[in-house]
């Protein structure tokens, strides 16, 4: 277990399962580490959407299959504390998905799918967002709201079993969040995040990590530094 820690510590009780919330999981110098490390690789390794942008490592996760590329040792050695959590069994992370975020931008409620193996690993670095959860309202024709987390600046989140499965998850297009009794992660946040305060975004950038199961056998090596 990465640092001995030991992951039931981390669950928040007061959800469906499975989540864990780890506060501090990487240092304000392995931040700035990587923030440099992701905003130095060249310009056509971001992918521009409307509302954010992002990159791959790893290969583009398809449903025939991800080619796969060789992931840079500076992010490689996140994926292996990722996995010394035993968090996706046996399966190494192979994938990273990077997006910034920046204030007022936000992400539609989804489902990561089947493309997936079960589990989702995010690192979140340089600002804090509140991540909503939401199922299909009794009609089926819209979603309701049902819990929040407050992801804290080096925070690692896991995602698993039914809060993977079934919950939608997204984050609201606002420039800050209101700190209030929706968020079930509170009593694993910093003290500094009190009921009725109201914080401000700044950019975030977010580390996504997963296993994408069907995969080619050989690697390109791109951007290996």
């Amino acid at each position: 277990m990465e640092n001995g820690l030991k992951l039931k510590e981390f669950q928040v009780q007061s959800v469906e399962p499975t989540a864990y919330y780890i506060p501090d999981f990487v240092t304000v110098d392995e931040e700035k580490n990587l923030l440099s490390k992701l905003y130095e690789v060249p310009k056509p390794k971001w992918t521009q959407l409307s509302n954010r942008r992002l990159q791959n490592w790893g290969g583009i996760p398809h449903k025939n299959g991800m080619i796969a590329e060789q992931i840079p040792d500076w992010l490689e050695c996140y994926l292996q504390r990722v996995h010394s959590l035993d968090v996706m069994g046996s399966n190494k992370p192979n994938h990273v998905l990077v997006n910034e975020y920046k204030p007022q931008q936000g992400i539609l409620p989804h489902l990561d799918g089947s493309l997936f193996y079960p589990t989702i690993v995010t690192i979140s670095l340089a600002s804090h967002i509140v991540l909503n959860f939401f199922e299909p309202d009794n009609d089926d024709s819209r979603l309701k709201l049902v819990f929040s987390f407050l992801l804290e600046p080096r925070s690692l989140l896991v995602l698993q079993d039914k809060l993977f499965e079934h919950y939608l998850h997204g984050i609201a297009e606002v420039g800050s969040d209101l700190i209030d009794d929706n968020l079930m992660n509170l009593s694993l946040c910093s003290d500094k995040y009190v009921k009725g305060l109201t914080v401000s975004r700044d950019t975030r950038v977010s580390l996504t990590i997963r296993h994408v199961p069907k995969t080619t056998a050989f690697k390109i090596n791109i951007g290996k530094r």
